[in-house]
This record gives structure tokens, C-alpha cells and sequence, in this order.
């Protein structure tokens, strides 16, 4: 059974960024608003580890963290936008096992769950592979099956694809894709998926032209067919 990394945080777009990267790398995916949507996500969910912000509407991170750690011992990555010395030291104080400071690199945070999980003792997460209609992604070996043909994707379509699968039916934005492929974000090349797409399509649909998988949901972004 896969791990649950529960995402605490107010800034849904960075919620959403996150939770597609845990998806990709076989995670489950819980999430919460504020520290006080957050008690009772985690007391239901049960995860295997937190993602924190520090500001928060209701109940912030710290808070969230004291009252949690009464009953609790889950791993804890801080997420913050301040760097000053006594704000970590206070947050690893109160539990924390790990910070992040904003803005930061999805990839890195990717890592840094890992390292926390393998501190705690967990095993890897399950669910390397990604399989929708008839694709089948391999994150290890980074190899695409679409029936039985091989694809040989570059690693920005490799991404591109694991991003769209781990969350099939769910709207990816252009600056979102572009977080998935660069890690951070440069709004003036969001037009670049376009053509990372354009040549995906071209690719793993039988009809670049009349795409099956890959759907347009125009003035927002793509989607991969559940179907």
C-alpha cells in the first residue's frame, strides 16, 4: 500500500504542484488548508509524513505542530518563506524533522521527503509504475509502453507524461506543466509546452490530429483521458 504525505498549506496552486509530484512518485496524497483543517485531515488519513507551511489562516504551522505532536510522532518537512536562524531552530524544536524554505524546487522537496521517510524507517513508496488506457509508464527505468510499442520520449516528455498520469483528468495550467519540466517557473516560455505536447501527441496517439489521451481544455491547459 502506498505511503499518504499529507500537504498543508493555503496556497492551493502550490498544493496542487506538490501533490502531482507525490503522485508521480507513487505517493498518496492527502491535503489541508490550515493548521486546523489539518488535525483532523491527519487523525483520519493517518500519513506517513507532513508537508507544513508556517503561515497559515485559523491556525498556523506551529501551532498545528504543537497540538499534533501530543499524540503524534509523524515526520514533519517545514515549508517557509522566512530564513531567519530562529524561526528553523523554533520549528525543530517543536518537532519538525526537516525545513524547506520558499520558493523552492519541486525536486528538491521530492528529495527531501525520501531522506525523511528513510530517516523514519519507511520503505519506499509502491506504485513505480503508471498505467492508463492502454500506456504504461515505468518511473525507475523511464521506459513508455502504449499497447505494445516502445516510445523513446526525451526527459522533458517522460516528465511531461508521468505529470499527466499521475493525476488523469485533472487540468494541468501551462505554468504548472512548466514546473514539472524546469522546476521553477518562467511564465514568459509557458508557450514551450505546446510544442513539448505537440510532439508527445505525436508520439503515443494513433491521430496526433484527433488526440485520444492528451486533451486540450482550451484557455486553461491539457489533460490526460482516463479513458
Amino acid at each position: 500500500m502506498p505511503q499518504t504525505v499529507l500537504i498543508v498549506d493555503d496556497e492551493k496552486r502550490l498544493v496542487s504542484l506538490v501533490e502531482s509530484y507525490l503522485n508521480q512518485e507513487g505517493y498518496r496524497v492527502a491535503t489541508a488548508y490550515n493548521g486546523k483543517e489539518a488535525l483532523t485531515v491527519a487523525e483520519k488519513e493517518k500519513p506517513d509524513l507532513i508537508i507544513l507551511d508556517i503561515m497559515m489562516p485559523e491556525m498556523n504551522g506551529y501551532d498545528f505542530m504543537r497540538l499534533h505532536r501530543i499524540q503524534h510522532d509523524t515526520p514533519i518537512i517545514m515549508l517557509t518563506a522566512k530564513v531567519e536562524d530562529d524561526d528553523k531552530v523554533i520549528g525543530l524544536e517543536l518537532g519538525a524533522d526537516d525545513y524547506v524554505v520558499k520558493p523552492f524546487k519541486p525536486r528538491e522537496l521530492m528529495a527531501r521527503v525520501r531522506n525523511v521517510l528513510r530517516r523514519a524507517g519507511k520503505s519506499e513508496p509502491t506504485g513505480k509504475t503508471l498505467k492508463v488506457a492502454d500506456i504504461i509508464l515505468d518511473r525507475d527505468s523511464r521506459e513508455v509502453l502504449v499497447g505494445e510499442r516502445s516510445i523513446d520520449l526525451t526527459p522533458s516528455e517522460f516528465d511531461l507524461l508521468a505529470a499527466l498520469m499521475g493525476m488523469p483528468g485533472r487540468v494541468f495550467s501551462r505554468l504548472d506543466l512548466l514546473d514539472v519540466i524546469q522546476g521553477v517557473r518562467y511564465e514568459g516560455y509557458e508557450r514551450t509546452i505546446d510544442t513539448h505536447i505537440k510532439n508527445l501527441r505525436a508520439k503515443i496517439e494513433d491521430d496526433p490530429r484527433k488526440p485520444h489521451h492528451i486533451e486540450t481544455v482550451y484557455g486553461v491547459g491539457y489533460r490526460l483521458s482516463k479513458a
